[in-house]
C-alpha cells in the first residue's frame, strides 16, 4: 500500500468539493479551523458551483480531483462534504496519476467511494474522516482533534483508535486491513469494477437515518454478495438516527447480530467515525490492524503516513 506524506505544520491542504454543491460560509469556517490549525489551504472558485445537487459537472470535478492530485505543492487534500455524486467521477479518474502522486484524502459519507478506489484501484492508504464544511467547520467537539493529528501528522506504527460507549456485539479479536465505509455506499458498488474488497478485512460500516429494516437488508445484500465470508472482523459506527421510532420496542444491535449470526468474527459497536454528533474520529483504511471487541479498542499494527 502506498503512503502519503505526514501533515505538517506549515503543510498546503487542497479542498476538493466531489459529491454535493457547497455552503459557502460553512467552508470558509471549516478553512478557518485548518489554517489556525497551523495549515495552508488551497481551493478554487469550483468548490462552490452548483449543477443540481452536484458542485459543478461531473467531468469538472473530476478534473479537478486529478489536478490537485497532480498539483506537487498539493500536501493533503480534504473533503468539502459528501451528500451525493462521487459515483459519476469513477469512471473519468486516470489511477495511474493517482497512485504516482500519493497524498492523505480524507472525507466519508458519499466519499467512501473514492475512498475504496483509492484503496482497491491505487494501492494508496486513504482516511475516513471529518470534512471541511461540515466538522471543521463546526470545530471540536465535533471531531476529535488528538486522533486526527496522531493519524495524520505522527509517522508511527501502534496507535490506538477507542471511544466511550462502545458496545462488544460479539467478543475475540482479529487482525486485518482495515477498510470501509457509508454502508449505503458500499452496497451501491456491489456489482461494478469498483465493488468492495472484504476478503481478510477488519471492515467498518456506519449510517445516518436508515431505518433498522434499511440496514437489515444492506447488511443482508453484502451477506448474498459474498462479502461477508472472509471478513475477519466487523466495527460499526455510532449509525446515527438509524431507528424506526422511539419507541420501536428493539436495538438495532439485535438486528445486526440476527443478520450476521452465521459468522463468528468479532463485533464491535459504535466507534464514531463518519455521521456523528461528536468526536468524529479519523480512519486510515488499507493499513494492518488489530480488532479486540473484548476490550474496545482497533491498533494501527503499521504507520500510515511517511
Amino acid at each position: 500500500m502506498r503512503k502519503p506524506r505526514a501533515l505538517r505544520e506549515g503543510s498546503t491542504i487542497g479542498i476538493v468539493a466531489p459529491a454535493s454543491n457547497v455552503d459557502r460560509e460553512a467552508l470558509l469556517r471549516g478553512v478557518a479551523t485548518l489554517e489556525r490549525s497551523g495549515y495552508r489551504v488551497r481551493y478554487s472558485d469550483q468548490v462552490f458551483l452548483q449543477e443540481y445537487y452536484f458542485a459543478g459537472a461531473h467531468a469538472l470535478r473530476a478534473a479537478e480531483l486529478i489536478r490537485m492530485f497532480s498539483d506537487p505543492e498539493i500536501d493533503a487534500i480534504f473533503c468539502a462534504r459528501g451528500g451525493y455524486g462521487c459515483h459519476h467521477l469513477l469512471h473519468r479518474l486516470d489511477p495511474a496519476v493517482l497512485r504516482g502522486n500519493p497524498k492523505i484524502f480524507l472525507g466519508h459519507s458519499d466519499v467512501t467511494v473514492l475512498l475504496q478506489y483509492l484503496e482497491n484501484q491505487c494501492q494508496m492508504v486513504s482516511f475516513h474522516g471529518p470534512m471541511v464544511a461540515r466538522e471543521f467547520a463546526l470545530g471540536e467537539p465535533y471531531y476529535d482533534r488528538q486522533n486526527f493529528l496522531s493519524c495524520l501528522a505522527q509517522p508511527a506504527r501502534g496507535q490506538r483508535i477507542t471511544a466511550s460507549g462502545l458496545e462488544t456485539l460479539r467478543p475475540g479479536s482479529a487482525q486485518g486491513r482495515l477498510t470501509g465505509g457509508c454502508l449505503s455506499l458500499l452496497t451501491a458498488t456491489l456489482g461494478t469494477n469498483w465493488e468492495i474488497q472484504t476478503e481478510g478485512k477488519i471492515l467498518f460500516l456506519e449510517d445516518v437515518n436508515a431505518k433498522p429494516y434499511q440496514v437489515d437488508r444492506m447488511l443482508m445484500h453484502l451477506k448474498l454478495a459474498g462479502k461477508l465470508d472472509k471478513v475477519h472482523g466487523l466495527v460499526f459506527g455510532v449509525m446515527l438516527n438509524c431507528k424506526q421510532s422511539e419507541a420501536q420496542g428493539y436495538r438495532l444491535q439485535e438486528i445486526v447480530l440476527r443478520t450476521v449470526e452465521d459468522y463468528s468474527f468479532p463485533i464491535l459497536y459504535g466507534l464514531p467515525s463518519g455521521h456523528t454528533e461528536s468526536g468524529s474520529l479519523t480512519l486510515p483504511f488499507g493499513v494492518r490492524a488489530t480488532l479486540n471487541a473484548d476490550d474496545q479498542y482497533l491498533d494501527l499494527e503499521e504507520s500510515v503516513v511517511e
